[in-house]
């Protein structure tokens, strides 16, 4: 695993937690599968236990004829709004204080970036992080090379101090030496759950 060196540090008020599309279908068996997804979910639970400001989920929430689905798509139908498709990975228990953001909403517009997407009130994921004066997010979820990055991106677009949690995330190429060049190129440090319980 290809991570930074840094010293122990907790996160606190000012720090977010971003969850990215663990959903059903991009778990095994799922309409969209990343390979060995389920294997974030210890990592995740040892998460949503430390003392965030803010955590939040973001999910896809597609109409039925949606512009990234197949003919025209690059992706077969998957995580279509109020399906088991769409839900949250069963086994990942959230506190109660946990805000959902959902994105690819429209059928004529994707956004892989949860950074496009909006809470149940149309609020975007920017100006709920302004809200809570957070300055620094930890990402982890799926897939680390296609939402886990863009979402990290937009983050540092944003002003954001970004982390990604590498050992709470899966990518779906077998190589993501890639995606890390262009994360550590946008100023994106990359570290693991384990780090941040000091």
């Amino acid at each position: 695993m290809m991570t930074d060196t840094m010293p122990p540090q907790k996160p606190g008020p000012a720090d977010a937690l971003l969850i990215i599309d663990v959903q059903n279908d991009f778990l095994p068996g799922g309409a969209l599968a990343v390979p060995d997804g389920n294997a974030i979910l210890p990592a995740l639970q040892h998460l949503v236990r430390l003392p965030f400001g803010m955590i939040v989920t973001s999910q896809d929430w597609h109409p039925s004829q949606h512009i990234s689905f197949q003919p025209q798509g690059p992706w077969v139908p998957h995580c279509v709004a109020r399906t088991e498709g769409a839900a949250l990975a069963a086994g990942l228990s959230l506190p109660a204080t946990a805000q959902a953001v959902f994105k690819g909403t429209l059928p004529e517009q994707d956004s892989y970036s949860a950074f496009g997407g909006a809470d149940e009130h149309g609020t975007p994921l920017a100006t709920l992080l302004q809200r809570h004066s957070i300055t620094r997010v930890f990402l982890c979820g799926l897939a680390l090379d296609y939402c886990v990055k863009a979402t990290a991106l937009d983050a540092r677009a944003n002003g954001l101090q970004t982390l990604v949690l590498m050992d709470a995330c899966r990518g779906i190429a077998p190589d993501q030496t890639e995606t890390l060049q262009t994360l550590r190129a946008a100023g994106v440090l990359l570290r693991t759950s384990q780090q941040l319980d000091g």
